[in-house]
C-alpha cells in the first residue's frame, strides 16, 4: 500500500511540442531521483485530481499543481493565438485519424496494379469482413500469392524473387543472378566442361567488343542480328570515329584469329570454347532467364579438314545438350533440325533440342548446334594447304551453344504453387537437415546434443557425395524453415528430433511429391542417395507424360488450329518452304480481346520448332502439306507450336 502521509513534491515542466502541440507534466521524486511518472497536462481537473489522489498526494499540493497547469494553458494561448486542445479529446483525434486513413487508402489505390481483362474472367470474390476493402493483396513474408495455372507470368516473377534466384536491376532486360541460380549454372558448366575436354575442346576467351568492319563482313549473318546489336558510340562526351559493337555472338570476333592460326592441315582440327556473356538488345518483352538482353552461355567454335568430321561433331554436341536437359534438369527434349527459315543466319544447317512448357503450351528452344559449312571460312579467309594437291582449301566449321535459359525452362516445367521444385542433380543443396522438437523445457545439453547430431548427419551425407546442409538458425521455428526450403525447392528435407535420435531414425520429406518416409539413421547416406535418384526419374517421367499428352499428330488445318488452342505442340506434314511457313504462322494467329478499351490484336501464331530426327511415320502420296492453300508435296513431319 502507498504511504499517503509521505510528503511528495512535484517539479512541473511544461514543453510545447511543435509536432504534437502537447504539454507534459513531469513528476519527479525529491532529491533528483529518476522520473517516477509523466502526465500530459491536457486533461480536465477531475482527471488530474483523481490521478494525484490515487498516488496519495495531499489536496493542497493538487491545488497548486492545477493552478500551474491553468497558467501554462493561458501562456500557450497567448503565444499561439489559439486555445490548447488536449490530445485525449475525441474531437481532436478524429480529423487527423481520418486524414491518415484517407492517405493510406489513396496510397493503396496508387499501388494497386492494373489488371488485364481476359476473355473469360472469373468473378471477384466478396470482400471479407476481416480484410481491408482497398483491393490490395495481403503481402506475406513467405509463400506465393499467384497460381501457376491462372497467372503464369506473376507466378514466375514471384518464384524467381522469393526463391532468391534473381534480383531485378535498373536496366530493363538485365538481372542479377543470385547464388541459388548461379549454382545451377555452375553444375551445368562442370558437366559440359568435363565432356568438352574429352572431345579435345580447349577453353579460351575473346573480347566482348567487335569492330563494325568485322561484324559486317558476313552480310547474311549480321542481317539477322542487326536489330539486336548494342553499339558503343561515345567515349565520355566524344563520339568515337568508328562505332564498336557489343558481341551478340562471337563468330566475327574469333574468326579473324582463326585465319591467322590455321595455315596447314596440321593445324586442324581447331576446337575452342568460351564461357562468356553476350548482349542482344531485344525489343520483345524481357523475361528473366528466358529472354534477356544480357545472358551467360558457352559457345564452341571448331574448324575441320573434312565435312564429315564437322557433321559428326554437330550431333555429338547436340546429344550433350540433350543430356543436360534429360540427365540434369529432368526435362524431356525433342532433337531435330531447324527449317531453312529458322536456321542460324550464315550457316548450312542448325540442329536443336526443343523443350515444352505445359503451363502455357509453349515450346522453348533449349540449345543449338550449327554446321556453318565453308561460309564463314570464305568470308574470313580461313584456309589451309591441302597435303596432297598443295591447293588452298577452306575449312569446315561448326558453332554451338547453350545458355542460362536452361534455368528458366527448369522453373517453368517443374515449379508449382509452393515454389521451386529443383531436380536433385542441379540443386546446390540436395538435402537440408532441420533440427526439430526443441521446446522451452529442453535443456541446453539436449539442444546441443541435437544440433551436434544434425551436424554429424550432414558430414555423413557429404561424404556420400550428397550436397547437404543444416539449418541451425535459432530465430526461426522449424515450421518457418520447412516453408522456406520448400519455396527454394530443395529436393529432400530431413527432420531430426530428440525422439528420432532415441529411435535411431530420421524423417525425409520429398519436395516433388510431399511424401514423408522414415529411414534408419545408420543407413541414411545410402537411402538418401537412392531417394535422390528416384526423385529425378519420377520428375523426368512426369514431365515426359505431360509433354506427350500435349503432342498431337494432325493432318488437317481444323485439327491444327483446334489442337493449338488446347496448348498442344503439333507434328504435321510440311513442305519446308519459307512462304508456306509464313502463312502457317500468320493464319494460325487468333484474335482475342485482351482489354475492353483496346482493339483486337493477333495472338501468337504457330512457328516451326524443328524437323524431328525421329519421324512418326513415312509420308505417303495421300499426305498433303498442312496449310490448306499449299499445293507443294510435304517432305517431312515438322513440329509446330507457339514458342518463346
Amino acid at each position: 500500500m502507498r504511504k499517503t502521509h509521505t510528503q511528495v513534491t512535484y517539479h512541473c515542466e511544461a514543453r510545447r511540442r511543435r509536432a504534437e502541440g502537447g504539454l507534459e507534466l513531469c513528476s519527479r521524486k525529491r532529491g533528483g531521483s529518476a522520473v517516477a511518472g509523466r502526465l500530459t497536462c491536457c486533461g480536465p481537473r477531475s482527471h488530474i485530481t483523481a490521478l494525484c489522489a490515487e498516488r496519495g498526494h495531499l489536496p493542497a499540493t493538487i491545488d497548486v499543481e492545477v493552478k500551474k497547469l491553468l497558467e501554462l494553458k493561458a501562456k500557450y494561448q497567448a503565444e499561439t493565438g489559439k486555445a490548447y486542445t488536449p490530445p485525449s479529446q475525441s474531437a481532436g483525434d478524429a480529423k487527423p485519424k481520418e486524414k491518415k486513413e484517407e492517405k493510406k487508402e489513396v496510397k493503396a489505390k496508387e499501388a494497386k496494379p492494373k489488371e488485364k481483362k481476359t476473355k473469360e474472367q472469373s468473378p471477384k470474390p466478396p470482400v471479407s469482413k476481416d480484410e481491408p476493402a482497398t483491393g490490395v493483396k495481403k503481402i506475406t513474408r513467405l509463400g506465393l500469392e499467384a497460381s501457376k495455372d491462372t497467372d503464369l507470368p506473376e507466378w514466375y516473377s514471384q518464384v524467381i524473387t522469393k526463391a532468391e534466384m534473381i534480383e531485378y536491376y535498373d536496366i530493363s532486360g538485365c538481372y542479377i543472378l543470385r547464388p541459388w541460380s548461379f549454382g545451377i549454372w555452375d553444375i551445368i558448366r562442370e558437366f559440359l566442361s568435363a565432356h568438352f575436354k574429352r572431345l579435345g575442346v580447349k577453353d579460351c576467351y575473346f573480347p566482348i567488343f567487335v569492330s563494325k568492319a568485322a561484324l559486317e563482313r558476313e552480310k547474311t549473318h549480321i542481317a539477322d542480328f542487326a536489330p539486336e546489336v548494342a553499339w558503343v558510340t561515345h567515349s565520355g562526351s566524344s563520339e568515337l570515329a568508328e562505332h564498336i559493337a557489343v558481341r551478340p555472338t562471337s563468330e566475327t570476333v574469333m574468326y579473324p584469329a582463326y585465319a591467322k592460326w590455321i595455315q596447314s592441315h596440321r593445324d586442324l582440327p581447331l576446337k575452342l570454347n568460351q564461357w562468356n556473356n553476350v548482349v542482344r538488345w531485344e525489343f520483345k518483352q524481357p523475361q528473366p532467364f528466358i529472354r534477356t538482353r544480357e545472358f551467360l552461355w558457352q559457345e564452341g567454335h571448331t574448324a575441320y579438314l573434312m565435312k564429315q568430321e564437322a557433321d559428326e561433331e554437330v550431333l555429338i554436341i547436340l546429344d550433350l545438350y540433350a543430356r543436360v536437359y534429360e540427365e540434369l534438369l529432368a526435362i524431356p527434349v525433342i532433337r531435330g533440325r531447324k527449317t531453312e527459315k529458322e536456321k542460324f543466319a550464315g550457316g548450312d544447317y542448325t540442329t536443336t533440342v526443343e523443350a515444352y512448357v505445359p503451363a502455357n503450351g509453349r515450346a522453348v528452344q533449349g540449345a543449338t548446334s550449327h554446321h556453318l559449312g565453308q561460309n564463314f571460312a570464305k568470308m574470313f579467309e580461313i584456309i589451309y594447304d591441302d597435303p596432297e594437291t598443295q591447293e588452298k582449301k577452306y575449312v569446315y566449321q561448326n558453332s554451338w551453344g547453350i545458355t542460362t535459359r536452361t534455368i528458366g525452362v527448369m522453373i517453368l516445367v517443374h515449379g508449382d504453387d509452393r515454389g521451386l521444385v529443383l531436380p536433385p542433380r542441379v540443386a546446390t543443396v540436395q538435402a537440408i537437415i532441420i533440427p526439430c522438437g526443441i521446446t522451452a523445457s529442453s535443456t541446453k545439453e539436449e539442444r546441443k546434443n541435437l544440433i551436434d547430431s544434425c551436424k554429424i548427419l550432414v558430414e555423413d551425407l557429404c561424404k556420400a557425395g550428397i550436397r547437404a546442409e543444416g539449418d541451425y538458425r535459432d530465430n526461426y521455428s522449424p515450421g518457418w524453415k520447412f516453408n522456406h526450403w520448400e519455396l527454394k525447392g530443395v529436393p529432400v528435407r530431413v527432420e531430426l528430433g530428440p525422439k528420432d535420435l532415441a529411435k535411431g531414425e530420421i524423417v525425409a520429406v520429398v519436395r516433388f511429391t510431399g511424401e514423408k518416409t522414415t529411414y534408419k539413421r545408420a543407413a541414411a547416406p545410402d537411402d538418401i542417395s537412392a531417394l535422390l535418384i528416384k526423385i529425378h526419374d519420377e520428375m523426368l517421367a512426369k514431365a515426359t507424360t505431360e509433354r506427350d499428352s500435349r503432342l498431337s499428330m494432325v493432318s488437317s488445318w481444323d485439327e491444327f488450329t483446334s489442337a493449338l488452342e488446347r496448348k498442344h505442340i503439333l507434328l504435321v506434314p510440311f513442305c519446308g518452304e519459307t512462304p508456306c511457313e509464313d502463312n502457317i504462322k500468320n493464319d494460325s494467329a487468333r484474335l482475342e480481346e485482351d482489354n475492353a478499351t483496346e482493339v483486337k490484336a493477333p495472338a501468337m501464331g504457330a512457328k516451326s520448332l524443328c524437323i524431328p530426327f525421329e519421324q512418326p511415320r513415312t509420308l505417303t502420296p495421300a499426305d498433303k502439306c498442312i496449310h490448306p492453300k499449299c499445293s507443294n508435296v510435304p517432305k517431312f513431319f515438322t513440329l509446330f507450336g507457339r514458342s518463346y
